[in-house]
C-alpha cells in the first residue's frame, strides 16, 4: 500500500440496481443484492498498486443499495488543461499518453479495462504525473450489469462499445448478452482524449447520442479519422502542424476496426515512444511479507545519509499508507455519508416527494418522474483530514519511528504518553476506537511485522497487550509461525478437479457467517470454496467435517485478498489446536478431548461439575461444536477476533479454559435449571461477554498445571520460547508451551480412555509437582532444595499413605491424611468430617493427592470434588515416581 504523501482521500457514490424481493435463486435462497456483489468484487481493486493508478481504499454499503467508494484523489486533472483552452505541447502529449498506457497495460495484465476514461478521470499529482481514477468501476459492477447507468462517457466510448449498448444481469430477454469491452476500447478513448489535448478543447461534447452514433458509424468508411475529426471541428491546421510521432499516435489510437487497433501493451512498445520510454523505469511491485524474494532487494540509500533526515514540514502522517490514514480518519469521527451530504451529493427527500407517478382519466399526470439521484454522479468529494490532524497533533514525531530495541524505554516521552499508558488499562473495545492509541500500535506493529521473522519474539510480546485490528491478519500469521513462499505452495495445489467433498462444501458455505457482507458475496463464496478445497486436497490423511468452513471464516475475512495467507494460517492453526480432529474416525480424539474438558470443569468449578453430572448434562451434548470449530460456530466474527487474539498466544490447552469460562458466565442459570432447560439454554446461547471470557480464561490458564491437560492424541510437542506465555502469570505456574525435551520417568503416562473417564480429577506429572512445590536437588537441578514459605504456598501436597509410609519419606511441606482414616476397606466413606476439617484451611490452593495406589488417590480426589473443593488433582504414578528423585524428606526426630 503506497503512502499518502501529496495525495488526498476522495469519495464518490452510486446506486446498485435493486432486485425484486419475491425472486429466489436456484438454491432456494434469496438473490444476493447487487450491492453485495459489487462490494465483493471491489476487494480485488484494493490489491492493485501502481504509480499510474489511484489506490482504492474502501467501499461502504448504505441504505437502498447505495455504495460509497473511497480512493486516492488529486485535485488537478486533464479537465483543467481543457479549461485553459490552449493546446498542450506535443512532447507533453506523448508523455501523458505513455503514462496513461502504463496504467492501462497494468490493468489489462490483471484482467481489467477502464471503460470510463475521460479528462476528469485522468488526474495529475503535484509532479504532473498521471493517476487514473475510477478505473475499477467497470470491473466492480460486472461490466455495468449491476447498475442502472452505462459505464463510460459517450464522447469517449469506442464505436464497438456504443454499438453493443448496455444491458443488465436481470434482463432475461437477452439470449446472448454483449461481450465485455476489451483493452482496445480504452485505446480509442485515449485517442479522443489526446486529440482534445492537441487542439485545446473538447469535441463531441454537446451532440445528441443518436447523432453521435450516426457520426461514429460514418467514421467507419473514412480512411483518415483524425483528419475528418479535425475538419469537423475546425482544427485541421493544428493537427497538420503536429510532429510525426504525435500524429502517428493519434491515427493508431483512432483506428475504427478493433482488429486493426493496437492494445495498450503494443502501443507502449511502438516507435512513437522511443524518446519517452527511456525516461521511465519499469514498475516492480515490492516483495510481500511471505515470499521467496528479498524484501529489500531494490533498496537504495542516498550518498548523503542526511538526506533521509530532512524535516519536511513535520507531516509524519503523510508518510503512512493510505489505508492507515483512512482507518484513523474513521476512528477520529469521519463519516462518509455526512461528507457527501454536506457537499450536496446525497440529498434526502421527504416521503411525500417520493410518491409514485399516477395519471388521471383526463390524462393529467401527477407525482415524480424518474429519480435522477439514482443515476451516476461521478463527483468526487475530498475528505478533510483536519479533524484527524487535530486529534494527533499531540503525538510526538518519535512515535512514528519507534525504536524496536530495549533502549526505547530511555527515550523522551511525548506529552500524551501518560494518556497512552492509561489507555492500556481501558477495555479493549475502547482502545480499538482510540485514534491516538491505534496510531501508536499500528506504527509499532507495522515495523515489527516488516522485520518478521527476525522480530517474532517482540510480536509475541506486543500481542499480549493487544493487536491493532488493521493489522490483525498479518499479526495472526506471525503468531502462527507462517513463513516462506506461501503463494507458490498455494498455487501448486489443484483446486479445480472435482472431488467428493465439493457437494458438502457447496451446501455449507451459504450458511457460514452470511450476516457478514464480505463473506456472503459471490466472491466470498468462491474464495471460501478455493481455500477449503485447497486444505482438503493438501491433507489427504484428513477429511472434511462440517465446521471446517466456520474455522476458515476468520482467516478468510482477515485475508480476503490473499487466499494463500488464509490457507497458510488455517493449515498452521489446525495442527496446533485441532490435531487429528479431522480424521475420518475421530471419535477417540473427540472423546479424550471432552473427558479432559470435563476434568477441567471439576478442577476449577466442582459445584457446577457436580450439578451437571447429576442432571446428565455432559460436554458431549454441547461442547463438540465449540472445540471442533474453536468457538467460531458459536460467536460472531467480531467476538472471535478478540477471543483468538488471546487464544493464539496460548498452547493447545487454552481452549479448555475458554470453555470453562463460558460455563462460569452461565453458572447461575445452569445451577438453577435441569436437563431440559440446559438443552434449551445452549440451543440459543445467551450473550457472552467476550472480554470477561478472555480475562477469566487467562486466570484459569494460569492456575492450571500444564500436565493436567495432557492428551495422548495432542500434537507432538515442539520447543518454544517464553513468548507463548500469557501476560503476567504467577511464578509457580508455567504457561509456556510444553517443551520438546527427552521423555523422562517424571512425565505423565498415557491412560486408556476408559480409565481416563473413570477419574473425576485430572492427573499431573511428577515433573509438574516438583516445579510447583519449588523443589530441587543435586540429581536434577543445580540449586539447593527450597521449602515453601509459610502462608505463601499456592499448592498443597496431600499424602494419603499410611503414617508409617509417610514417616519413611515424603514430599517437603506435604500433609498426611491416611486413606484408611477416611475410607473403609471397600472404598466406602467413613470419616468425611475429619477429612474436610483438616483441609478446610487450604481451600483455594491446588491440592495434589499422592498415594502408592492410583485407585485410592482417584477415589479420595473424587470425594473432595463432591464436597466442592476446587483445584484438586492426582499425582500420576503416585509416590513411586518420586522415590527416584532424591527429593523426599523424613521428619526430624523428636527430642
Amino acid at each position: 500500500m503506497q503512502p499518502l504523501r501529496d495525495a488526498q482521500l476522495g469519495a464518490f457514490t452510486f446506486f446498485a440496481s435493486a432486485l425484486p424481493h419475491d425472486v429466489c435463486g436456484s438454491n432456494g435462497l434469496p438473490l444476493t443484492p447487487n450491492s453485495i456483489k459489487i462490494l465483493g468484487r471491489f476487494q480485488y481493486l484494493k490489491t492493485l498498486t501502481h504509480p499510474r493508478l489511484c489506490q482504492y481504499v474502501d467501499i461502504s454499503r448504505g441504505k437502498h443499495e447505495r455504495l460509497v467508494v473511497v480512493a486516492e484523489h488529486h485535485e488537478e486533472s486533464l479537465k483543467d488543461c481543457q479549461r485553459r483552452g490552449k493546446p498542450v505541447s506535443p512532447d507533453r502529449v506523448l508523455q501523458i499518453a505513455f503514462e496513461i498506457l502504463e496504467g492501462l497495460a497494468f490493468m489489462n495484465k490483471h484482467g481489467m479495462v477502464h471503460q470510463a476514461l475521460s479528462p476528469h478521470n485522468v488526474l495529475l499529482d503535484r509532479k504532473g504525473h498521471v493517476k487514473l481514477a475510477k478505473f475499477g468501476l467497470y470491473h466492480m459492477t460486472d461490466h455495468g450489469a449491476d447498475v442502472d447507468f452505462p459505464i463510460g462517457y459517450p464522447s469517449y466510448l469506442a464505436p464497438e462499445v456504443i454499438a453493443q449498448g448496455c444491458f443488465r444481469s436481470t434482463d432475461s430477454s437477452l439470449v446472448d448478452p454483449p461481450l465485455p469491452s476489451g483493452p482496445k476500447s480504452d485505446v480509442w478513448s485515449l485517442g479522443i482524449l489526446l486529440f482534445e489535448l492537441c487542439v485545446g478543447r473538447g469535441i463531441l461534447q454537446n451532440i445528441d447520442i443518436s447523432e453521435r452514433l450516426k457520426f461514429i458509424i460514418n467514421l467507419g468508411v473514412m480512411d483518415d479519422i483524425v483528419t475528418v475529426l479535425a475538419e469537423e471541428h475546425g482544427c485541421l491546421e493544428i493537427i497538420k502542424e503536429l510532429p510525426e510521432k504525435a500524429s502517428a499516435l493519434l491515427r493508431k489510437c483512432l483506428t475504427f476496426l478493433p482488429s486493426k487497433r493496437p492494445t495498450p501493451s503494443e502501443l507502449l512498445e511502438d516507435s512513437v515512444f522511443e524518446g519517452v520510454s527511456c525516461l521511465y523505469t519499469p514498475y516492480q511491485k515490492a516483495a510481500g511479507l511471505f515470499s521467496s524474494s528479498l524484501r529489500c532487494a531494490h533498496l537504495e540509500l542516498p550518498e548523503d545519509i542526511s538526506e533521509l533526515c530532512k524535516d519536511e514540514g513535520d507531516d509524519y502522517l503523510a508518510e503512512r499508507s493510505i489505508a492507515e490514514v483512512y482507518h484513523l480518519w474513521c476512528l477520529a469521527g469521519g463519516d462518509l455519508e455526512k461528507e457527501l451530504t454536506n457537499k450536496g451529493i446525497i440529498q434526502s427527500k421527504p416521503p411525500v416527494c417520493t410518491l409514485p407517478k399516477f395519471i388521471l382519466e383526463d390524462g393529467e399526470s401527477f407525482g415524480q418522474g424518474r429519480d435522477r439521484s439514482f443515476l451516476l454522479d461521478d463527483t468526487t468529494v475530498t475528505l478533510s483530514l483536519c479533524q484527524l490532524k487535530n486529534r494527533l497533533k499531540e503525538v510526538a514525531g518519535e512515535a512514528y519511528y519507534p525504536l524496536l530495541e530495549d533502549e526505547q524505554s530511555s527515550l523522551p516521552q511525548s506529552s500524551s504518553s501518560n494518556e497512552l499508558t492509561a489507555a492500556v488499562s481501558l477495555p479493549l473495545i475502547i482502545r480499538e476506537r482510540d485514534t491516538e492509541y491505534q496510531l501508536i500500535r499500528i506504527v509499532l506493529f507495522d515495523r515489527l511485522l516488516k522485520a518478521y521473522p527476525y522480530k517474532k519474539n517482540q510480536v509475541w510480546k506486543e500481542a499480549r497487550v493487544d493487536i491493532p485490528p488493521l493489522l490483525r491478519g498479518l499479526a495472526w500469521a506471525a503468531l502462527l509461525g507462517v513463513e516462506g513462499d506461501i503463494q507458490a505452495k498455494y498455487d501448486s495445489i489443484d483446486k479445480d478437479t472435482p472431488i467428493p467433498t465439493d457437494r458438502q462444501i457447496e451446501v455449507d458455505i451459504p450458511r457460514c457467517h452470511q450476516y457478514d457482507e464480505l463473506l456472503s458475496s459471490p466472491q466470498g463464496h468462491v474464495k471460501f470454496r478455493r481455500v477449503l478445497k485447497a486444505w482438503v486436497v493438501s491433507h489427504p490423511d484428513l477429511v472434511y467435517w462440517q465446521g471446517l468452513d466456520s474455522l476458515c471464516a476468520p482467516f478468510l475475512y482477515l485475508n480476503f485478498n490473499n487466499e494463500a495467507l488464509a490457507y497458510a494460517c488455517m493449515s498452521a492453526f489446525i495442527p496446533k489446536y485441532l490435531y487429528n480432529f479431522f480424521l475420518k474416525d475421530n471419535s477417540h480424539v473427540i472423546q479424550e478431548y471432552l473427558t479432559v474438558f470435563s476434568q477441567m470443569i471439576a478442577f476449577h468449578d466442582p459445584e457446577l461439575s457436580n450439578h451437571l453430572n447429576e442432571i446428565g448434562f455432559i460436554p458431549d451434548l454441547y461442547a463438540i461444536p465449540w472445540f471442533l470449530t474453536m468457538f467460531t460456530h458459536v460467536f460472531p466474527l467480531h467476538k472471535i477476533f478478540h477471543l483468538w487474539d488471546t487464544l493464539l498466544l496460548g498452547n493447545s490447552s487454552f481452549p479448555f479454559c475458554i470453555g470453562v469460562s463460558i460455563l462460569q458466565q452461565l453458572r447461575d442459570r445452569l445451577l438453577a435449571n435441569g436437563f431440559n432447560e440446559c438443552i434449551l439454554l445452549f440451543s440459543d446461547l445467551p450473550e457472552i461477554d467476550i472480554e470477561r471470557c478472555v480475562r477469566e480464561s487467562i486466570n484459569l490458564f494460569c492456575w492450571t498445571p500444564k500436565s493436567a491437560t495432557y492428551r495422548q492424541h495432542a500434537q507432538p510437542t515442539k520447543s518454544t520460547t517464553d513468548s507463548s506465555s500469557l501476560g503476567k502469570t504467577p511464578s509457580y505456574f508455567s504457561t509456556s508451551e510444553f517443551q520438546d525435551l527427552p521423555k523422562t520417568d517424571l512425565c505423565r503416562e498415557p491412560l486408556k480412555l476408559a480409565e481416563l473417564k473413570a477419574e473425576v480429577s485430572p492427573r499431573i506429572s511428577a515433573e509438574d509437582l516438583i516445579e510447583l512445590c519449588e523443589l530441587s536437588g543435586p540429581a536434577h537441578f543445580k540449586t539447593p532444595v527450597k521449602k515453601p514459605k509459610p502462608g505463601k504456598a499456592k499448592i498443597l501436597a496431600v499424602d494419603i499413605r499410611g503414617s508409617e509410609d509417610f514417616n519413611r519419606g515424603h514430599i517437603p511441606g506435604s500433609i498426611n491424611i491416611p486413606y484408611s482414616s477416611a475410607f473403609g476397606p471397600d472404598g466406602e466413606l467413613v470419616q468425611c468430617p475429619a477429612t474436610t476439617t483438616t483441609l478446610a484451611g487450604f481451600r483455594g490452593r491446588v491440592i495434589v493427592i499422592i498415594s502408592n495406589v492410583m485407585k485410592n488417590a482417584a477415589t479420595f480426589a473424587a470425594h473432595l470434588v463432591r464436597v466442592n473443593y476446587p483445584r484438586v488433582c492426582v499425582l500420576d504414578g503416585g509416590m513411586n515416581k518420586m522415590k527416584s528423585t532424591g527429593l523426599l524428606t523424613v521428619p526430624s526426630p523428636q527430642i
